[in-house]
């Protein structure tokens, strides 16, 4: 008789625990759902919604809440599409195609579509559902950019003064005179930054420009992928990714300081700056701008006043690719004005675990940084591990404001579009 009530009490205390653990399950599968596997502060909540098949890099969304998405690689030949959400499950299943060439930049405003091939600019009218008019023969605004397999992708954006700006990345990690070559030393007076490592400007109204019609609007950057204007203070503000491979001097620096310097840093960028590339590196732990050593630096000389210093100095290597202002209302207060800088994540910080893979946040106040960065959106690596060894699910590299607020990330490894939004 005991051994049977014995047996009953098990049973209920067992019936009990999978209940428990049923009911712990479906939360985490209904959190799971709520987030797409993101890590983000309480409120927030994301899903995917679009596989665009391809290798998605920057985007821009219609008032409309369509969305124009640039390929790094073509789908059916095209790099450019359209997506569509027509019958409003939040599933963005309409694609259209057009553009025979690959890129990053792409950027929305006063009803043009501007989007970049490795060595041009191309401009497309919007009609006024904001759809281009005639895809197959936009306006060449710029042609004729250096584009040399190494950093070649031009990402843009536009003032308010009919101005458009252009990323055009060094196809060099340092200037040696032979490239990732261990001990080679730096060319001198880099004559790589005559038509590289800098940020150009053109007019937005102007055919067939090249560099005789553009301005060196800001030199001494390796290479910038995610830039934005900030609309509080009227000034581009933009992210370099640092130079790599400090250990091609293996006397000045090992493997672990190699996994942490230099700095991916943020710059506001005025006309005539110098961020002092590829002469100087910006040190996050001496909080200094450094002499790079193939230029005679020793880990500790610093670089020349001269350079510009950063605004936010984040880890090493975590590559940003995307930076957008949030102007939106439907995130909390904090947020309004602030840079979400996406970050593509690193590949050579080995034998240090790899980082990056996510979305940051700086808090920005009357157009400059506020407050220190933080993890904004977690967890596109799939698992600490992958992200550990340098093998994430998804990597982030575009960011758009939807028209309801919302924040829009891409990922060019699975080609997933990811959307975020605020339960207020």
């Amino acid at each position: 008789m005991k051994l049977r009530i014995k047996s009953l009490e098990y049973k209920t205390k067992l019936s009990r625990v999978l209940a428990g653990t049923a009911l712990f399950t479906l939360i985490a599968l209904q959190s799971n759902a709520q987030t797409a596997g993101l890590t983000m502060p309480a409120g927030f909540k994301a899903s995917i919604v679009a596989d665009t098949t391809g290798r998605p890099r920057h985007i821009a969304i219609t008032k409309k809440g369509d969305i124009y998405v640039k390929l790094f690689r073509k789908v059916k030949e095209k790099g450019l599409l359209m997506l569509q959400d027509k019958d409003g499950d939040g599933k963005y299943e309409t694609k259209t195609a057009f553009g025979d060439y690959i890129g990053t930049g792409l950027y929305l405003k006063d009803n043009y579509l501007y989007a970049s091939s490795d060595e041009a600019v191309f401009r497309y009218k919007l009609d006024a559902n904001e759809h281009v008019i005639n895809p197959n023969k936009p306006d060449t605004l710029v042609k004729g950019l250096v584009s040399r397999k190494q950093h070649e992708t031009k990402s843009l954006v536009l003032d308010n003064n009919g101005n458009i700006y252009v990323n055009i990345g060094a196809p060099s990690n340092s200037c040696q005179i032979k490239d990732r070559q261990m001990g080679s030393l730096g060319q001198p007076d880099c004559p790589i930054l005559e038509t590289a490592g800098g940020i150009w400007q053109f007019k937005i109204d102007k055919f067939n420009q090249s560099y005789p019609e553009g301005v060196r609007y800001a030199t001494g950057l390796r290479n910038v992928m995610g830039l934005d204007w900030n609309q509080q203070n009227n000034t581009l503000f933009v992210m370099q990714h640092g130079r790599d491979q400090l250990t091609m001097f293996p006397e000045l620096f090992d493997s672990k300081l190699n996994a942490e310097l230099p700095a991916e840093c943020m710059y506001m960028i005025k006309y005539g700056d110098n961020a002092g590339w590829p002469y100087i590196y910006f040190d996050p732990f001496q909080k200094k701008k450094i002499l790079a050593p193939e230029y005679g630096g020793d880990g500790k000389k610093e670089g020349d006043s001269k350079f510009i210093d950063p605004v936010v100095a984040f880890p090493a290597h975590m590559a940003p690719n995307g930076l957008l202002f949030y102007t939106g209302n439907m995130f909390p207060e904090k947020y309004k004005n602030g840079a979400f800088v996406a970050f593509h994540g690193s590949w050579n910080r080995s034998p240090e675990p790899q980082k990056g893979f996510m979305v940051a946040f700086v808090p920005f106040k009357n157009g400059k940084p506020s407050g220190e960065w933080e993890v904004f959106a977690d967890g596109f690596a799939g698992s600490p591990e992958k992200a550990a060894a340098g093998r994430p699910d998804h990597k982030p590299c575009g960011l758009a404001m939807g028209p309801d607020g919302s924040l829009y990330v891409t990922d060019d490894a699975k080609g997933a579009i990811y959307k975020i939004s605020f339960n207020k």
